[in-house]
């Protein structure tokens, strides 16, 4: 199925249009079931959901680093610096989402897209520091480029920074704000470079398919889509999945909580030992589980006992790229879910396991409904200590 729509979504503009008027004579509206290119009115466009709601808030707090995706990456062996900018600016070329700002018209936000950009590639030479102060002036200047915050207005919303370390070491610092991009957007920029420098170093030309929609494409698409029944669809089931849950996972924490979020954190890093981790993926087999609804068992677990509560929800991403027009994008399509689990009755762990996989699987089939718009239907609670519907993620990547 991915495979045909990625045909159809690649078919010269005419004969798409021509496939459309025939399956509407048979009754099937092709521009509902795939992305296809959307006719634009001008250069302003209207955000996606998830866009929108990051535009909003970064009008309540600007000049944040909250919302950056910042990325270093070592490179060793010969560079040559002129090819990996012009890397970089066919990236910027093929994606419009690197060309895109954003401003406020009559009062609603609008996405703009400029028609060309010629990305920056400043070159920051450390080769002449000794060893460890190399080091850690990389940490220093990585620490300080992903907490630089963006401009939406004003853009490019994608910096890249190359540090020379040595005739044959680099680190490319690389951000990218979230209102264009995501984990997986990420990824794909990545790999689109690395295929490109090859390519341009060798002599050869951009091995890269054209794509076949851009990021503003979806955006339209998803406000034509989700609505009638495919929104009544998403929002009954999330309503009934989510009513009456608690609004608040009472940790026992060792102070209370402050009455607004600070987002001030810290991580603890440690390895699971590989019999343990062998362990798990075994007994995934067993039960038919995935290793994310396995330890998200666990967790969930871990949190019923800490709060003595039965009905525990956490928060978590998803890449929502269910489409196959969408998978080659740079463009914010990620998505929260709540997962909303009940550990009453004192479960076996194999029973839990169940309850955790039929939660998740209802989840993925109606992960469409963007979050932001899942709190406006349900209108929870509002307190600035607390994030609404959940306060605890699990990720597993």
């Amino acid at each position: 199925m991915k495979e045909i729509a990625r045909q159809i979504a690649n078919l010269p503009p005419e004969k798409r249009a021509l496939l459309e008027l025939l399956l509407k004579e048979e009754g099937v509206d092709l521009s509902r079931s795939l992305i296809l290119p959307r006719k634009r009115e001008g250069n302003a466009l209207p955000l996606s959901f998830a866009q929108q709601r990051l535009w909003f808030l970064d009008q309540l707090a600007p000049n944040t680093p909250l919302y950056n995706i910042p990325d270093a990456i070592r490179l060793r062996g010969p560079l040559d610096v002129a090819v990996l900018e012009r890397s970089l600016n066919e990236i910027v070329r093929r994606h419009e989402s690197l060309r895109t700002t954003f401003r406020a018209t009559d009062g609603k936000p609008v996405q703009v897209i400029a028609p060309t950009l010629k990305l920056p590639l400043p070159l920051v030479d450390l080769s002449g520091l000794p060893k460890a102060a190399r080091e850690a002036e990389v940490q220093r200047l990585a620490t300080e480029e992903a907490q630089r915050p963006f401009d939406l207005s004003r853009g490019p919303l994608l910096r890249v920074t190359l540090l020379r370390l040595g005739d044959e070491e680099h680190v490319a610092l690389l951000t990218m704000h979230h209102i264009i991009s995501d984990g997986w957007s990420m990824r794909v920029l990545v790999q689109e470079l690395a295929a490109l420098y090859d390519a341009f170093s060798h002599g050869r030309p951009s091995p890269l398919p054209d794509l076949p929609i851009q990021y503003a494409d979806f955006a339209l698409w998803q406000r034509e889509w989700l609505q009638g029944e495919v929104l009544e669809e998403q929002l009954a089931y999330w309503k009934q999945q989510l009513s009456g849950s608690p609004p608040v996972l009472e940790l026992p924490t060792d102070r209370p909580r402050p009455p607004v979020q600070s987002f001030r954190g810290a991580h603890r890093p440690f390895m699971l030992p590989r019999p343990l981790s062998q362990a798990i993926k075994a007994l995934c087999r067993r039960e038919g589980v995935t290793p994310f609804m396995l330890l998200l068992a666990a967790f969930q677990t871990l949190l019923h006992r800490y709060t003595g509560q039965d009905d525990i929800s956490v928060g978590t991403p998803i890449a929502n790229r269910n489409r196959a027009e969408i998978e080659g994008l740079i463009g914010y399509f990620a998505n929260t879910l709540v997962l909303r689990t009940d550990l009453s009755g004192d479960p076996p762990f194999r029973e839990l396991l169940k309850r955790v996989r039929e939660v998740a699987l209802g989840a993925y089939a109606h992960q469409d409904l963007p979050f932001e718009m899942l709190v406006d239907a349900l209108q929870p609670e509002r307190d600035l200590s607390h994030t609404p519907l959940f306060q605890v993620m699990f990720v597993l990547q």
